[in-house]
């Protein structure tokens, strides 16, 4: 019975420093992901940079997980170059180890300390970069605190029968060890708390020097396996390039490290008397000449990736998201930065489909209705997926700017996917109509409707503008516009009754298609108005709330 409640707490243990790596990770992603994220994007231009922003980063969120899943959403969506993203995931797993090495000391006394300062930062302030910190603290503090706890239970280990026979296969099976800790890491998702559990070991002489330095092999192994499933989405092959390059340098350094074992086991162990401190350097040692390695080679290695998995056109489906990264749930501001980036993607697919209105009234453009059905139900599902994206989101740990900004994303996408149906159903099935009844539209409502619908894609684009860079000054100009196309359809509705009237009956279907068109655009043009004037406008006070719910009229 005993036997079976040591074992509990080991595993309570065990999850409580996975548990502290994990609060101090999310802290820092939360505290800083947006500025870090914002800071890699700039820093991925030539390998020695990106090496170095790699590097930086990851020992800032202590997670070479996050950081290689942060650089292959980059990646995937053409952001960066494959040479520099190789080296910026180099730079990750070099990182890694500074927190490996600041661990290797014992900083158990700080523990109480830390926990003690980050509950109060996290009950005293709202949600913030101040409480995301003292999320921080409490991680450190309950990370060094399980180390400690570890390293007291594992004394009466030393003597277990049973986890001596597990230890002593493992003597004589590194490659098993090897893969045992790479499947712990990949499921932990650290190879830090691993590496630290290793350390654990280790300082208890729990396992041999050579078999501690097999598990560091492995943890090196399984921290490289969650980009290559969780990083990318969809199934272009040339996505997949910058994980499986970064998998494929682990293999090697691994099979590399398992033939040089015997010989770097004893070198090691001379270097540093300290058990635990040879794991630590043994895991920096590993990263540091891998990235030696590798980065002199990384422009033929990165072509022959290219070869390897060649890029797989697709433009036939632009429903599927290119910046909804998972990853960036744990950080609400990169989060909604991507799905604001998405959102942007459906502003300009319905200016596409806006110029396929425009040219259709000029000229018979039947080849274009494929595209534009194509559109519109790309807006829709884009809409879906940005939808439930957000709504996954953890609101309790947003600020107000963040919960303020969801909204504003949540109302720019909707405005914007009403818009692409009236679109689509109303103008360019107003063009299929004139098409099939052979109707022509008299010059003078031919250039005022071309003139109008110039307005209109003016207006999107200045919609598109405002949603990003929150001009007040454009928001009041674009708000302006609805009375503009409201006095363009009262002309046209008083025109038609005047033609009417003076017996001009051959006119007036044709007109009562007209005033239909203009009543389109005038449709879209307040939807454009809903989704970007209206909401700045409110949050400056000029405009109540509940006009927002009006945007259609």
């Amino acid at each position: 019975m005993s036997g079976l409640i040591t074992l509990l707490d080991f595993a309570g243990y065990v999850a409580l420093l996975l548990w502290g790596v994990h609060m101090v990770q999310t802290g820092v992603q939360r505290a800083f992901g947006a500025a870090l994220g914002a800071a890699l994007g700039r820093a991925l231009g030539t390998r020695l940079r990106a090496f170095a922003a790699g590097l930086g980063i990851t020992a800032a969120l202590q997670s070479s997980t996050a950081t290689g899943l942060m650089i292959t959403g980059f990646a995937a969506g053409g952001v960066v170059g494959l040479v520099p993203a190789l080296a910026a995931m180099l730079g990750a797993n070099v990182g890694t180890t500074l927190i490996v090495q600041l661990l290797s000391f014992d900083l158990t006394e700080l523990a109480p300390i830390l926990i003690l300062a980050g509950v109060w930062m996290f009950r005293r302030y709202p949600p913030g970069r101040t409480r995301d910190l003292g999320r921080v603290f409490i991680g450190l503090g309950l990370l060094l605190l399980s180390l400690h706890q570890l390293v007291e239970l594992f004394a009466p280990f030393q003597t277990a029968p049973m986890l001596g026979m597990v230890l002593d296969a493992l003597a004589t099976q590194p490659v098993a060890a090897v893969l045992l800790s790479a499947a712990f890491t990949w499921a932990a998702h650290s190879s830090v708390a691993v590496v630290v559990l290793v350390m654990s070991l280790a300082s208890h002489h729990m396992v041999a020097p050579h078999v501690a330095f097999a598990l560091v092999l492995g943890a090196n192994l399984g921290t490289a396996i969650n980009p290559m499933i969780e990083g990318v989405t969809g199934d272009d092959p040339a996505a997949r390039r910058l994980p499986l390059g970064n998998l494929a340098t682990r293999v090697l350094g691994v099979l590399a490290g398992l033939i040089l074992l015997p010989f770097l086991q004893p070198w090691m162990s001379d270097l540093a008397k300290d058990p635990a401190r040879a794991v630590a350097n043994f895991h920096t040692l590993f990263n540091v000449v891998i990235a030696l390695f590798f980065l002199p080679l990384l422009t033929p290695y990165a072509a022959l990736l290219t070869r390897w998995l060649p890029k797989r056109a697709d433009p036939n489906d632009p429903s599927r998201p290119q910046y909804l990264d998972e990853w960036a749930h744990d950080v609400p501001a990169v989060a909604l930065g991507n799905a604001a980036r998405e959102g942007l993607r459906m502003a300009d697919m319905l200016q596409t489909l806006l110029l396929y209105a425009r040219a259709g009234f000029k000229r018979d453009n039947r080849h274009r209705m494929v595209q534009a059905r194509q559109l519109d139900n790309a807006l829709d599902k884009l809409e879906n997926a940005i939808t439930t994206y957000l709504a996954t989101l953890d609101q309790e740990n947003m600020t107000r700017e963040d919960i303020q900004r969801l909204d504003d994303i949540l109302a720019f996408i909707s405005n914007i996917g009403h818009a692409g149906d009236i679109a689509h159903h109303g103008l360019l099935s107003h063009v299929a109509r004139l098409r099939k009844q052979g109707w022509t539209l008299s010059p003078e409502q031919r250039a005022s409707l071309d003139d109008t619908l110039g307005q209109l894609i003016a207006n999107q684009r200045t919609a598109a503008a405002l949603f990003v860079n929150d001009d007040l000054r454009q928001a009041r100009l674009l708000a302006g516009e609805k009375a503009r196309f409201r006095t363009i359809e009262t002309q046209a509705a008083d025109t038609h009754l005047q033609k009417i009237k003076s017996g001009q009956v051959d006119a007036a279907e044709v007109g009562a298609l007209y005033l239909d068109i203009l009543r389109d655009m005038k449709g879209i043009n307040s939807h454009l108005v809903g989704a970007a004037a209206y909401p700045l406008l409110a949050r400056h006070g000029e405009l109540l709330p509940s006009r927002l719910r009006e945007s259609g009229n």
